[in-house]
């Protein structure tokens, strides 16, 4: 019996995808196998030496060395209301409808706090990222979960909710470039989903961390674009795949002026805002030109048009990408989401994503990231076609 217990929110904790799959990979490495790791999503590429140089010369800077507002600089706002002007044709006030955050998952954890009591229902996409879950579970509410099908285009079927679930429902979250399925939402589906949230009353989170990763030249669209959306819509928006900036944690959420001060009642009690020396970093990514990341999205194509043609050389059946830097794919006959990564990674030392742990209706797929260099894209598949499955 533990002298401390842990509380009952971390004990209903299911475990972290990711310390699972680090376990398994240094067993696997402790044997000596040289391994290709293609789990985690992030970007391999270093941070572009212009947004690093800014970073220097920020720190130089006495006043960046105290506490920055939580709601982030005025100088930060106003670079990522420019930015989505540019770059989605949407106007917002930097002063009331765009805040900082420490990387969008500190807001998306954070944003049911503000908006769900204990017993509320928020509507959580599965698969998805397991954050949405989690930050519903900690504010008390209960998540009801919508399936994504690869027959629907991986949308949810919003006509397939229960009333009764629709009655107590506060929030949808929508996550579009979508991880893990790569699937891109359009403008039809995004007018239904504001002529459903507003029949049923709810606030739509929409994680928006992939918009610059796409393919074939198809920009996704933000829900923003469409009249009306700033009614009850919030975006999530990061510049960790945007800039290959993971680590350096920042981001910004933007929208319904009162959602974006709710998220922000909440920052102010629990975090100190971002480092303002990052910020002005982030200012020179947010103002540099498309060149930037045209050059990291034509990484990721070229990457994409050497494995998804190698997977369906092997007899895969890879989901198109339409954004991110993933692949979704379904497993072989014969195998689990667990199992298959579990042959990857003991006998061709590939490390893969369960499509499992991302929500029940993620069994029986993979997901792939795209954060290797091409020479090694191959010998993954040249490892796979050796051992089979």
């Amino acid at each position: 019996m533990r002298r401390f217990p842990l509380s009952t929110r971390i004990e209903a904790l299911p475990p972290y995808l990711f310390a699972e799959l680090d376990r398994k990979k240094q067993e696997v490495r402790a044997r000596g196998v040289d391994i290709i790791d293609l789990g985690v999503g992030d970007p391999d590429r270093p941070t572009p030496k212009f947004i690093v140089n800014r970073l220097k010369r920020e720190a130089e800077i006495p006043s960046n060395h105290q506490y920055p507002s939580y709601e982030g600089l005025p100088q930060f706002r106003e670079a990522a209301a420019t930015w989505y002007r540019r770059r989605f044709g949407v106007s917002l006030d930097p002063s009331s409808e765009v805040v900082a955050l420490i990387g969008s998952k500190e807001g998306i954890a954070h944003f049911p706090l503000a908006f769900v009591n204990p017993g509320d229902t928020v509507l959580v996409p599965d698969p998805g990222y397991p954050v949405y879950h989690i930050a519903t579970m900690f504010a008390g509410g209960r998540s009801h979960f919508l399936p994504l099908r690869r027959e629907n285009g991986f949308l949810p079927d919003l006509d397939a909710i229960p009333r009764s679930v629709l009655a107590k429902a506060k929030i949808l979250f929508l996550n579009y470039p979508n991880n893990p399925t790569s699937a891109v939402a359009d403008r039809k589906f995004y007018r239904r989903v504001l002529g459903f949230a507003e029949e049923h009353d709810l606030i739509v989170a929409h994680d928006v961390a992939y918009t610059e990763i796409y393919f074939d030249g198809k920009k996704p669209m933000s829900i923003l674009e469409l009249p009306g959306a700033k009614k009850r819509c919030i975006e999530f928006h990061s510049l960790s795949k945007t800039y290959n900036m993971t680590g350096w944690r920042i981001g910004f959420a933007v929208g319904n002026a009162e959602l974006v001060a709710g998220t922000g009642k909440v920052k102010t009690n629990v975090d100190s805002g971002v480092f303002q020396a990052v910020q002005g970093a982030g200012i020179a990514a947010l103002t540099s030109s498309d060149e930037v990341t045209d050059a990291i999205r034509r990484t990721y194509q070229d990457r994409r048009d050497i494995l998804v043609p190698g997977l369906r050389a092997l007899g895969l059946d890879p989901v198109e990408p339409g954004g991110t830097f993933y692949v979704w794919i379904p497993v072989p006959k014969g195998y689990t989401s667990a199992s298959f990564c579990a042959h990857l990674l003991e006998r061709a030392g590939i490390v893969t994503t369960p499509g499992s742990g991302f929500g029940k209706s993620g069994e029986g797929y993979i997901r792939i990231a795209l954060t290797k260099e091409k020479v090694r894209l191959r010998e993954a598949l040249t490892r796979m076609r050796k051992v089979g499955f």
